[in-house]
């Protein structure tokens, strides 16, 4: 399977999921949720970033994102 995400309707909704190197429990620590949602926050404010979505698990990420400027997605996250 490829590691490259491929987003063919920039005006679709996606779901991603994005797991840590090694799969080591970082956000076990509210600092790294913290860092990980200032991030997203950012995206949202600045990029265009529409979450419908989000479930932060101990070792990784699942979202469901769309882009309303039409952006293409890729250059969302």
């Amino acid at each position: 399977m490829s590691r490259n995400y491929k987003f063919h309707n920039p005006e679709g909704l996606y779901f991603i999921s994005f797991a840590v190197v090694g799969w080591l429990d970082v956000f076990i620590r509210s600092e790294y949720k913290e860092i990980l949602l200032e991030s997203l926050r950012f995206c949202q404010k600045n990029k265009g970033l529409e979450i419908h979505a989000w479930c932060i698990m101990s070792s990784h990420v699942h979202l469901v994102f769309r882009s309303i400027d039409g952006q293409k997605p890729e250059l969302l996250i």
